[in-house]
Formats: C-alpha cells, structure tokens, sequence
C-alpha cells in the first residue's frame, strides 16, 4: 500500500465553509468520486458471469491505491444512498452505521458507487476480510471505561485516528503508559508518556490518542515479553535494599 494516503475529510461542504476549509472538503470528495468508479471498475473487471459473484482480490487494487479509511468511507455512503436497502443484508448496514456519513445533499450521491446490491454486498464483505486479516486491535479489545481509568503502568491500544494507514499493525498499536498528567482520567493535562511494545519508540502522546486499556486476555506473546522486558528494572529498583541494607 502507499506510505501515505490524503486525509479522509469527515464535514459536510456546509460544515467545510463555516470552518473555512473547503478546499479540504473539495479535494478529499474528488477522491471519494475517484474511489466509487474504481470500485465500479474492480466490479466489471472480477464479474464471474458463470454464477453472477466476484471473484476473490476484487477489492485488493482499490484498497493498494486508496487506503482502507476512504474505501469504507465510500462503501457506507453508497450503502446509506440505496434506494432498496432491504437488498442488502442487516448485518451489512449495521457494519456501514459504524462509519460516520455526513449528510451532503447531492454530494452523497456523487460517491455512491453503482452497482447491484448483491455485488455491492460482495465487496464489502471483500474489503472487510482483508482488515480482519490485519490483525488490528479494536474498542472490543479494551476493558472498563476508558473516562474512568488510570493509564500509568497499563498496556493502552492506540487509536487508528492516530496512526498512519501506513502505520496499521498490531504491533504499533500497543504502548506502556508511563506517565503524564493525561495517564489521570480527571486531570487536566492531556500528556501521556508512552513505549511501544512493538519497537520500544517512547514518545509523548495526548489521552484522547488512544482507546482505552487493552484487556489482559487479548494480550499476545510478543507484548507480554516486552512488557517483562521494560518493567524489569522498575521491580529491581522497587525491591532494592530495605532497612539497614538488608533485602
């Protein structure tokens, strides 16, 4: 994939006005358009008229050229913009609800992609195996609530707002909070100081980077080794000598 795709602008053309930024929304809708006739394209080119599906890497060229952010981004619309939407499965909205749209008058439909509904349904299903198949860390992978928890010395999964597309691995999302006013769910300092257990980065982060604390049993091997690694020296020194030099 690319090492960087352009920003998947999230405003209405009103909403990009008011907030003088609409040559963000023109240049990210352009996009959009672009995206909704190659996967238009990728439909043709994978149509296997012999039992009326798509065959397997339908999705993979779309997703190589415009990321999987403005892939779904596209996808959810031209599922909101159905005139049937009872051609398409439940389980297929409930996945395009999680996708935030905005209302955009005839911009919506400029991105709609045009297609049957069962090939639409198709795709979708394409483009959602292959993020399954990144092995990406989710808000169901966390445990209690993310307003109400301390961050210091806990394993924090980072948002994928946050990291760049490019970036997406399981092992970039994982960070040791070590400190920082913002590790304190009520203070108002927003720092969150950091290491990542996939390569040891440390770096200054703000509370709302990431999703939340990682819940222990979605812990995998590779983090509870560093996680041994990095907090090592912090028991040694928490268990140093005690009164009169004794241990």
């Amino acid at each position: 994939m690319a090492s960087d795709f352009p920003y998947v602008y999230p405003n209405s053309r009103a909403e990009a006005r008011r907030l003088g930024q609409t040559q963000m929304h023109e240049d990210s809708f352009r996009l959009n358009v672009d995206c909704a006739r190659a996967i238009e394209q990728a439909i043709r080119d994978h149509f296997d008229e012999a039992d009326e599906s798509l065959a397997k890497g339908c999705v993979q060229s779309v997703l190589e050229q415009f990321g999987f952010k403005r892939v779904n981004f596209v996808l959810a619309n031209s599922l909101k913009q159905m005139g049937c939407p009872e051609l398409t499965s439940e389980e297929i909205h409930q996945w395009g609800r999680g996708t935030y749209i905005p209302p955009d008058g005839k911009y919506n439909r400029y991105y709609a992609v045009d297609t049957a509904a069962p090939l639409l349904e198709a795709f979708i299903g394409q483009a959602r195996d292959a993020y399954q198949a990144l092995g990406l860390f989710g808000p169901e992978h966390c445990g209690g609530d993310r307003h109400e928890q301390d961050y210091k010395g806990k394993v924090l999964v980072m948002s994928l707002d946050t990291l760049r597309e490019s970036c997406w691995d399981p092992r970039n999302m994982l960070w040791l909070g070590e400190g920082g006013l913002g590790c304190s769910p009520h203070a108002r300092g927003q720092a969150v100081f950091a290491t990542c257990l996939g390569d040891g980065e440390k770096t200054r982060w703000n509370r709302s980077d990431f999703m939340g604390v990682l819940d222990e049993q979605y812990l995998p091997d590779w983090a509870v080794e560093k996680l041994e690694e990095l907090r090592g020296p912090q028991q040694e020194q928490n268990s140093g000598p005690s009164m009169g030099g004794m241990t």
